[in-house]
Protein backbone atom coordinates (compact mmCIF):
# COMPACT_ATOMS: atom_id res chain seq x y z
CA UNK A 1 0.00 0.00 0.00
CA UNK A 2 1.29 3.40 -0.95
CA UNK A 3 2.61 5.84 1.76
CA UNK A 4 -0.13 8.08 1.22
CA UNK A 5 -2.85 5.29 1.66
CA UNK A 6 -1.45 3.98 4.73
CA UNK A 7 -1.87 8.18 5.86
CA UNK A 8 -5.53 8.19 5.11
CA UNK A 9 -6.44 4.95 6.67
CA UNK A 10 -5.02 6.16 10.03
CA UNK A 11 -6.43 9.41 9.84
CA UNK A 12 -9.83 7.68 8.81
CA UNK A 13 -9.49 4.64 11.78
CA UNK A 14 -8.54 7.86 14.13
CA UNK A 15 -11.46 9.62 13.56
CA UNK A 16 -15.17 9.62 15.40
CA UNK A 17 -15.78 12.03 12.23
CA UNK A 18 -16.92 11.16 8.85
CA UNK A 19 -14.68 13.12 7.19
CA UNK A 20 -14.42 14.21 2.84
CA UNK A 21 -11.89 13.88 0.76
CA UNK A 22 -11.26 17.48 1.62
CA UNK A 23 -11.16 17.04 5.22
CA UNK A 24 -8.74 14.53 4.86
CA UNK A 25 -6.94 16.47 2.53
CA UNK A 26 -6.26 19.15 4.99
CA UNK A 27 -5.35 16.82 7.56
CA UNK A 28 -2.33 15.14 5.52
CA UNK A 29 -1.23 18.65 3.86
CA UNK A 30 -0.71 19.84 7.66
CA UNK A 31 1.41 16.52 7.56
CA UNK A 32 3.46 17.12 4.20
CA UNK A 33 2.55 20.24 2.24
CA UNK A 34 3.61 18.18 -1.07
CA UNK A 35 0.25 16.28 -1.30
CA UNK A 36 -2.18 16.80 -4.40
CA UNK A 37 -6.11 16.48 -3.64
CA UNK A 38 -6.13 13.70 -6.24
CA UNK A 39 -3.75 11.58 -5.00
CA UNK A 40 -6.31 11.78 -1.68
CA UNK A 41 -8.94 10.75 -4.11
CA UNK A 42 -7.36 8.44 -5.84
CA UNK A 43 -5.89 6.92 -2.87
CA UNK A 44 -9.53 6.61 -1.19
CA UNK A 45 -10.32 5.11 -4.22
CA UNK A 46 -8.10 2.52 -4.35
CA UNK A 47 -9.02 1.32 -0.26
CA UNK A 48 -12.92 1.47 -1.10
CA UNK A 49 -12.65 -0.88 -3.87
CA UNK A 50 -9.85 -2.99 -1.04
CA UNK A 51 -12.59 -2.97 1.29
CA UNK A 52 -10.25 -1.11 4.10
CA UNK A 53 -12.50 1.53 4.28
CA UNK A 54 -16.72 2.70 3.40
CA UNK A 55 -18.08 5.60 1.67
CA UNK A 56 -20.87 7.12 2.91
CA UNK A 57 -23.41 8.80 0.19
CA UNK A 58 -25.69 11.50 1.09
CA UNK A 59 -27.59 13.62 -1.55
CA UNK A 60 -26.55 16.67 -2.02
CA UNK A 61 -23.70 16.21 -0.02
CA UNK A 62 -20.26 15.39 -0.82
CA UNK A 63 -19.10 11.56 0.35
CA UNK A 64 -17.69 11.13 3.27
CA UNK A 65 -15.36 8.04 4.65
CA UNK A 66 -15.62 5.57 7.60
CA UNK A 67 -13.74 2.83 8.87
CA UNK A 68 -14.81 -0.82 8.61
CA UNK A 69 -17.31 -1.75 11.26
CA UNK A 70 -20.29 -2.65 11.68
CA UNK A 71 -22.57 0.16 12.50
CA UNK A 72 -25.21 2.68 10.84
CA UNK A 73 -26.03 6.20 10.80
CA UNK A 74 -28.01 8.66 11.95
CA UNK A 75 -28.36 12.15 9.48
CA UNK A 76 -29.87 15.18 10.76
CA UNK A 77 -32.55 16.29 8.02
CA UNK A 78 -31.13 20.14 8.74
CA UNK A 79 -27.78 20.49 9.48
CA UNK A 80 -26.41 17.40 7.82
CA UNK A 81 -24.45 16.15 10.91
CA UNK A 82 -23.75 12.47 10.90
CA UNK A 83 -23.59 10.20 14.09
CA UNK A 84 -22.59 6.83 14.12
CA UNK A 85 -25.73 4.40 15.61
CA UNK A 86 -24.93 0.63 16.61
CA UNK A 87 -27.92 -1.62 16.63
CA UNK A 88 -28.12 -5.37 16.56
CA UNK A 89 -27.42 -6.70 12.82
CA UNK A 90 -30.56 -7.26 11.11
CA UNK A 91 -29.11 -8.96 8.11
CA UNK A 92 -31.10 -12.51 8.92
CA UNK A 93 -34.24 -10.56 9.00
CA UNK A 94 -33.96 -8.45 5.63
CA UNK A 95 -33.11 -11.51 4.41
CA UNK A 96 -35.91 -13.98 5.28
CA UNK A 97 -38.32 -11.24 3.88
CA UNK A 98 -36.28 -11.50 0.24
CA UNK A 99 -36.19 -13.66 -2.28
CA UNK A 100 -33.06 -12.86 -2.99
CA UNK A 101 -29.23 -13.50 -1.22
CA UNK A 102 -28.21 -10.46 0.15
CA UNK A 103 -24.33 -9.09 1.36
CA UNK A 104 -25.39 -5.93 3.68
CA UNK A 105 -27.24 -3.06 4.13
CA UNK A 106 -26.65 0.22 5.05
CA UNK A 107 -29.05 1.70 7.50
CA UNK A 108 -29.53 5.64 7.47
CA UNK A 109 -32.08 6.82 9.60
CA UNK A 110 -32.95 11.00 9.85
CA UNK A 111 -33.68 12.91 12.76
CA UNK A 112 -33.25 16.22 14.08
CA UNK A 113 -30.17 16.37 15.88
CA UNK A 114 -29.73 18.28 19.37
CA UNK A 115 -28.25 21.25 17.97
CA UNK A 116 -31.15 21.61 15.53
CA UNK A 117 -34.15 21.17 17.99
CA UNK A 118 -32.71 23.93 20.32
CA UNK A 119 -33.03 25.82 17.44
CA UNK A 120 -36.60 25.06 17.43
CA UNK A 121 -36.27 23.00 13.95
CA UNK A 122 -38.09 19.67 14.03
Amino acid sequence: MPKYADLILTIINQSNLHLTAEDIYLQLKAQNSKVALATVYNNLKSLCEEKKITKLILPDQPDRYDRIARHDHLICRHCNAVSDLFLDDISDQLQAQLPIQISGYDLKIHYTCPKCSSKGLR
